[in-house]
C-alpha cells in the first residue's frame, strides 16, 4: 500500500512550488490539475461527453476545453458547475487511483495534488494525511493577477468558491506557510519529507 500526503491549498497559493520540492525529494506526485487538463486537451478523453453536455461551444478550435468560456459559464450558472464536476471527477479519480497503484518502489510515499480537497469529503477519505499550503487572500490575488492576467473580481469570484482560508487550516495536519519568499520554502518541506519518510515505514 501507498502512504498518501493530500496537497491543497486555495488558488495561488503555491501548490506547484510545493509539489515539485516534494517530487525532488523521491515522492511520487500525482497531480489532479494536470489530469484534468490532460482530459479535457484536444482529443482529451472528457471532452465528448463535455461537448455533449455544453454544446460545441465548450470547447475551442483546437478541440480542447475552452476554459474562459467554461469559466464564464459555471459562474454563470452554479448548477453548471456540478454537471462538469459530475463528468471530470470520477475521470480524475480513476486516473489518480492508477497512478498511486503503480507508485514506483523507488518513491517512499506519494503527494495526491488535489486543489479542491477541503471542498471534497471523499477525497479526505483516499488520504492518510493533509497538508496545506496556506498564504494570505491578498497574496492569493497578487500572485494569479500576475499569473494569469485575471481581474480581481473573477478572482474573487473564485476565492469565493473556495473553502476559506480557516476551513483548509482546521482540515489541516500539516501547514506549509507561503506567505513569503520562495526561499522559506525548502526547510518547511524537508522537514515534512522527513516525517512523511517515518510514517511511511510504519504504514501498512
Amino acid at each position: 500500500m501507498t502512504y498518501v500526503v493530500g496537497l491543497t491549498g486555495g488558488i495561488g497559493s503555491g501548490k506547484s512550488a510545493v509539489a515539485d520540492l516534494f517530487a525532488a525529494r523521491g515522492a511520487l506526485v500525482v497531480d489532479t490539475d494536470a489530469i484534468a487538463h490532460g482530459l479535457t486537451a484536444p482529443g482529451g478523453a472528457a471532452m465528448p461527453a463535455i461537448c455533449a453536455e455544453f454544446g460545441a461551444a465548450a470547447a475551442g478550435a483546437d478541440g480542447a476545453l475552452d476554459r474562459a468560456a467554461m469559466r464564464a459559464m459555471v459562474f454563470a450558472d452554479p448548477p453548471a458547475r456540478k454537471r462538469l464536476e459530475a463528468i471530470l471527477h470520477p475521470l480524475i479519480r480513476s486516473e489518480s487511483e492508477r497512478r498511486l497503484a503503480e507508485r514506483p518502489a523507488a518513491s517512499p510515499y506519494a503527494i495526491l495534488m488535489v486543489p479542491l480537497l477541503i471542498e471534497s469529503g471523499d477525497y479526505r477519505k483516499r488520504v492518510d494525511r493533509i497538508a496545506v499550503v496556506d498564504c494570505a487572500e491578498a497574496t492569493q490575488i497578487a500572485r494569479v493577477m500576475r499569473r494569469n492576467g485575471l481581474a480581481r473580481e473573477e478572482i474573487e469570484r473564485i476565492l469565493a468558491a473556495q473553502a476559506s482560508r480557516a476551513e483548509r487550516l482546521a482540515a489541516a495536519d500539516d501547514v506549509i506557510d507561503n506567505d513569503g519568499e520562495l526561499a522559506a520554502l525548502p526547510p518547511q518541506v524537508e522537514r515534512l519529507h522527513v516525517n512523511y519518510l517515518a510514517l511511511a515505514r510504519g504504514f501498512g
